[in-house]
């Protein structure tokens, strides 16, 4: 079974005017944590094992799942000090099981993807990473992903120009033998995105995205997370 690891340790400091009492992770949707309904979504398509990579007020989400959650495994990889998406990441890699491809997941944000779809796509391109990709229109927020026909990324721009273009949704499958080569430790302040990613392409491995057509839900900014409660059961996904 694949073993997933969420990376739910940021400040949230642009949550703050609405949600200031628990880690973003944690911000109520409808009575409970937003944590809970992606759990929720991958344990129903199999996946039995979670790493929560966790910071800041780190004991409320230990105290609140422990040590599983609807018959998942949970463990936790704790930062006593911020690192960042990427040095966050690079502590939790100790608790996988093996050096089998792992499921990672962003902790702030929900994207319908079917996991089954995902790693036949990984294993067809034989490829490192494999991103879900998702749609979006908002100029200066998210990074853009640009890919050829095959799938194969061949760039990352914060420059985006306006209009549709493809972003990361949150949701990889990762070798960890290719994050390995970034050559970066458990102590670096790094960020997946601006760091990792783009030393692991520089390097020459096979990073392919894959466009993904369901729901993407971003907790980030205030005005995403007031209507993020309607959106999630949207369709009754979940």
């Amino acid at each position: 079974m694949i073993p997933a690891i969420i990376l739910a340790g940021g400040l949230g400091t642009r949550l703050r005017s609405v949600v200031s009492e628990v880690p973003k992770p944690m911000a109520p949707l409808n009575g409970r944590p937003f944590l809970e309904y992606l759990l929720d979504y991958w344990i129903a398509q199999g996946v039995r094992h979670f790493i929560l990579s966790i910071g800041y007020r780190s004991e409320l989400i230990t105290a609140h799942f422990g040590e599983s959650y609807c018959g998942a495994r949970i463990e936790y990889s704790i930062e006593t000090e911020p690192l960042g998406t990427g040095g966050g990441l690079f502590l939790a890699m100790d608790l996988l099981p093996g050096d089998d491809t792992f499921l990672l997941l962003n902790g702030d944000t929900f994207f319908e993807v079917s996991l089954n779809t995902l790693m036949d796509f990984h294993h067809a391109q034989q490829s490192g990473w494999t991103l879900a990709l998702s749609r979006a229109n908002e100029t200066g927020r998210y990074m853009e992903f640009v890919k050829d026909l095959n799938g194969r990324i061949l760039s990352i721009s914060s420059n985006s120009t306006c209009g549709e273009r493809l972003v990361n949704g949150g949701v990889y499958l990762i070798s960890p033998n290719t994050i390995r080569i970034a050559n970066l430790t458990e102590t670096a302040i790094t960020s997946l995105e601006d760091d990792v990613i783009p030393y692991v392409l520089a390097a020459g491995e096979r990073v392919f995205g894959l466009k993904c057509e369901g729901r993407f839900i971003d907790i980030g900014l205030p005005r995403d997370y007031l209507r993020a409660a309607e959106l999630i059961y949207e369709r009754g996904a979940i």
